[in-house]
């Protein structure tokens, strides 16, 4: 805890951030961590509140200290606070920028004020561990002669890596994409995340003893089987990058696109890669189907390029600006999320059923066509008679969110091996710290992240990853018979 009276005495800052009219003319990042004294007041802000509901499942996944790095900030302790930091969370400086920090939701302080600024006290004892020189490589002192390959590169297998190298064991990690990431390099804009350092901790890894193998399409390049036969131990966390679609008239006009295939271009471009005609907004009417944080990017993207206009769509009500009870603390609650890219300007519009597109002679999009919707009794959208609509649409991003992990590849020979899959298309593999956690149905092979789990959160990313990590280095170190469940 903090102060024992400084929830009373204190009240929340927020993280400074440069003004629209400046921020839309550059890709870099654009909001300022805490500087000390803030830091410090915002931790005594923390409050003795017996269970606090900021750890865990329904606070923050990836089991983060809070109430301990407060205490520390507060106190003035900054390099235990980092100590603190880094013994659950392997790279905060990711999570303090990107995550939409469900700690704060489940802030006790909340039930009665604006809940501990965690995610900017975060940030800034990350930020400051890396200005001091503090965040150093930390090679293993034994060897164990265990290989284990780890298949994707995202924030569930990079933290798999870490913890597993840190242990002794001799782990390369396979990336299909030509820089190591996943999303966090590809997905997310520049102005979220500068990707310099994603850089920075591969040269922390590295030293540690993580190989990395870029441009290599494990179930193209290299079998799974060859991998697995090469190795004592393969991890899978490739992602969930199977994107939803919409199946209506006009969808195949040029100029509708997923959203990804525009961020990742954009991130292209910002590190210097050479794009032949590329995806631009500029003087361009924007249409951004679905309101998550991949549509607001799209809007970040557009708003940077010069659009002319820039409307999201959701099928949704407007959420209310106060928590509702369906979602009650300590749940993240459902309610109006406006995001730094929504400031920058963008008409969102709800309750959109969206019915076709329509396009002109040469193949490409002009419009978008569809009505509005209401609820009836049932809780059901119906259509409201004259509410037709047509609005000019010159790019259409489709920001829906994702399905499943790509299937042709590696999911599928791993399949035709045995490999069991969820409902929902994931890789089946159960979740928990008992005998067989994370384990497939293929022996030795594991799954962690959003392939095992389905679309989430950085910090469910990071969470399974280390607690994957955990259960491949008991299983090879101390093996026990499992029995399967």
């Amino acid at each position: 805890m903090g102060k024992i009276t400084g929830f009373m005495e204190f009240k929340r800052a927020y993280i400074s951030k440069a003004p629209v009219e400046e921020r839309v003319r550059h890709y870099k990042e654009f909001e300022k961590s805490f500087d000390e004294e803030t830091a410090k007041v915002q931790g005594a802000r923390c409050m003795d509140c017996g269970i606090p509901f900021c750890h865990g499942e329904t606070g923050c996944p990836v089991d983060n200290l809070i109430p301990e790095f407060n205490d520390h900030v507060y106190k003035g302790r900054w390099k235990d606070a980092l100590e603190s930091l880094h013994s659950t969370n392997n790279f905060p400086e990711f999570t303090g920028r990107v995550c939409p920090a469900p700690c704060e939701s489940a802030c006790v302080v909340g039930l009665i004020d604006q809940p501990i600024a965690i995610k900017g006290i975060e940030r800034t004892i990350i930020d400051r561990g890396f200005e001091e020189g503090w965040v150093e490589p930390r090679p293993p002192q034994i060897q164990t002669g265990k290989k284990i390959a780890i298949v994707g590169s995202g924030p569930a297998g990079l933290a798999a890596a870490q913890q597993l190298a840190r242990a002794g064991h001799s782990v390369t990690v396979y990336e299909k994409m030509d820089r190591i990431g996943g999303l966090l390099r590809y997905g997310i804009p520049d102005f979220k995340l500068e990707k310099w350092q994603i850089d920075r901790r591969k040269g922390q890894m590295e030293a540690e003893g993580v190989v990395f193998k870029t441009n290599v399409e494990i179930g193209k390049d290299i079998s799974g089987e060859t991998l697995r036969a090469e190795n004592d131990a393969l991890i899978l966390a490739m992602g969930s990058d199977e994107p939803f679609d919409l199946k209506m008239p006009g969808r195949d006009l040029k100029n509708i696109h997923f959203a990804m295939e525009y961020l990742v271009e954009q991130n292209r471009l910002n590190a210097g890669d050479s794009i032949e005609n590329p995806i631009t907004a500029k003087d361009k009417n924007i249409i951004v189907i679905g309101g998550g944080d991949t549509g607001s990017d799209c809007v970040g993207n557009s708003n940077r390029q010069g659009a002319k206009s820039i409307i999201m769509l959701r099928r949704s009500d407007i959420p209310p600006e106060e928590r509702p009870p369906h979602t009650p603390w300590p749940l993240y609650p459902d309610i109006l999320w406006t995001s730094t890219s929504h400031e920058e300007g963008v008409d969102r519009k709800w309750k959109i059923n969206t019915r076709g597109f329509k396009g002109n002679d040469k193949g490409e999009v002009t419009a978008i066509y569809g009505n509005f919707v209401e609820k009836d009794k049932n809780g059901k959208f119906a259509d409201v008679p004259g509410t037709d609509f047509e609005w000019p649409a010159d790019l259409v991003f489709i920001a829906m969110g994702y399905r499943q992990p790509i299937r042709p590849g590696l999911i599928e020979e791993f399949v035709s091996h045995g490999m069991d899959l969820d409902g929902q298309g994931n890789i089946k593999a159960p979740f928990g710290i008992k005998d067989g956690s994370f384990e497939t149905s293929l022996s030795g092979v594991y799954a962690c992240g959003d392939v095992r789990r389905g679309q989430s959160l950085i910090v469910w990313a990071i969470s399974e990853g280390r607690k994957c990590a955990y259960q491949v280095h008991r299983n090879l170190m101390y093996p026990v018979k499992k029995s399967r469940i």
